[in-house]
């Protein structure tokens, strides 16, 4: 089956284009060597020949037939020119003088260059194939000079054999490679697919296996796996906000359905209406900011204000804030003060950053000690600048330092204190939009919250 799916592949349907490709490339550049080669062997053994018939006809003009005859004789009986054929013929093709037997019979007696085959010895297994040049003298006498080029048709066979060879082990090899490397990214993405199918049918809880290579496919399932995390994660927040959303409204509109119900079975009574509608505004109110936290959040989280990015100073945004919870402090007997520098300059949304800092500065002073002090504080840490929120209060576990980011989410003492769980959700939305790192220290006693912006830009 995944032999099938491998041949069926577009990957492998690619690397065939590659093949059929880089195969049309040697193969033309393996043809050009052989046609090279023999053109190169050819053109030398030509020359050879064309030098021995200028010799012979030079002999001819000097001495005649009978100075021609002793010639070819003399380069017959010469074993250095073992590997010439030489031929003098009458007009008739009457055999005069040379190492032939008779005229070859695929040689007509005009001028030119043939190719044919003498008769084979009895130890040889193959004639043997001369090249040979024809010239008719002024006395209708017929020369023919040539050489044994077997060696040279030995060389080229050889030559072709060697490049088909090449080409076709070449292919086959490419195919074979082909075959494995689509098969391995085949099966890969057939991996992927199986885990999607899982993941359909049961849930979210399957991950696409790593084969610890480190390579791309390992990457890509590491990428997925940490979106499949990532999912999760955010399905279970969404399930988590879903049940808290439920459970804080359940107790106002509970409050709201008793004092109608009381009031319809009740006299009606001016100051009594009054109270009653007073206090249902004040419910509904308490739903209302519920809602548009849980808004303000999304909208954040969507990323939808990057556009109002400008050149933010800190010190300025803590100043009015400080300002702002000033007397809600003072109230509490809390002493809120800010240090730093002067000027802490940040790329981001203004107005977002007010509202993180003022909901970190409003837990600071409910959740700090009685009596006690929260500080704030601007200052640049490596080029980066930083605002800290700190209190001296009973802290907050290490073990849920991650879970108080998550909406509704509030910690056993704090059930009874005013508010509905998303002043950190809001601060945790706000950081990730601005690329921030939230850290939550010890500051014995005590808590602070630091925020690390990333370096201003512009």
């Amino acid at each position: 089956m995944l032999l099938a799916k491998t041949l069926k592949s577009s990957t492998f349907k690619l690397a065939l284009i590659a093949i059929g490709t880089f195969g049309i490339i040697v193969s033309a550049i393996f043809s050009y060597v052989y046609l090279s080669t023999c053109s190169y062997v050819r053109a030398r053994s030509e020359l050879a020949i064309r030098n021995e018939d200028a010799s012979l006809q030079a002999a001819y003009r000097r001495a005649g037939q009978d100075g021609l005859i002793a010639l070819i004789a003399q380069r017959v009986a010469d074993q250095s020119f073992a590997g010439s054929v030489y031929m003098l013929a009458d007009a008739a093709l009457t055999p005069l003088a040379g190492n032939l037997k008779a005229w070859p019979a695929a040689a007509n007696p005009a001028s030119g260059w043939i190719e044919f085959r003498r008769e084979a010895p009895p130890d040889a297994s193959r004639a043997p194939l001369l090249r040979a040049t024809l010239e008719t003298l002024p006395s209708g006498d017929h020369l023919l000079v040539g050489r044994d080029i077997s060696e040279l048709d030995s060389l080229t066979d050889r030559i072709k054999l060697a490049a088909i060879s090449g080409v076709a082990l070449i292919f086959v090899l490419a195919g074979v490679a082909s075959v494995l490397v689509t098969r391995r990214t085949v099966g890969r993405i057939e991996q992927i697919n199986a885990t999607s199918r899982a993941i359909m049918q049961s849930g979210l809880d399957q991950r696409i296996p790593l084969r610890g290579t480190n390579d791309e496919w390992d990457r890509v399932a590491e990428n997925l796996n940490q979106m499949l995390d990532r999912i999760e994660t955010l399905m279970g927040e969404i399930k988590q906000v879903s049940d808290n959303v439920a459970h804080d409204l359940r107790t106002p509109l509970t409050r709201m359905r008793g004092r109608l119900e009381k009031a319809y079975h009740a006299r009606r009574s001016a100051d009594g209406d009054q109270s009653l509608i007073g206090d249902t505004i004040a419910d509904l109110d308490s739903v209302l900011r519920i809602f548009s936290s849980i808004t303000r959040i999304a909208h954040i989280e969507a990323q939808a204000r990057t556009n109002a990015f400008r050149s933010v100073n800190l010190v300025d945004v803590t100043n009015e804030v400080v300002e702002l919870y000033d007397a809600a402090a003072e109230q509490d007997g809390t002493r809120l003060t800010v240090t730093g520098g002067r000027e802490v300059l940040v790329t981001g949304d203004r107005d977002l950053i007010f509202d993180a800092i003022a909901n970190l500065v409003d837990n600071a002073i409910k959740h700090g000690r009685a009596g006690g002090e929260v500080v704030v504080t601007n200052e640049t840490i490596d080029d980066r600048p930083v605002i800290s929120v700190a209190d001296d209060g009973l802290g907050i576990p290490a073990q849920e330092h991650e879970q108080v980011f998550k909406r509704f989410y509030r910690l056993e003492r704090s059930r009874y204190t005013p508010g509905n769980g998303l002043g950190l959700s809001l601060v945790a939305a706000v950081a990730r939009l601005h690329g921030a790192q939230i850290e939550m220290l010890d500051n014995a006693p005590g808590l602070k919250f630091r925020i690390r912006f990333a370096a201003p830009t512009g």
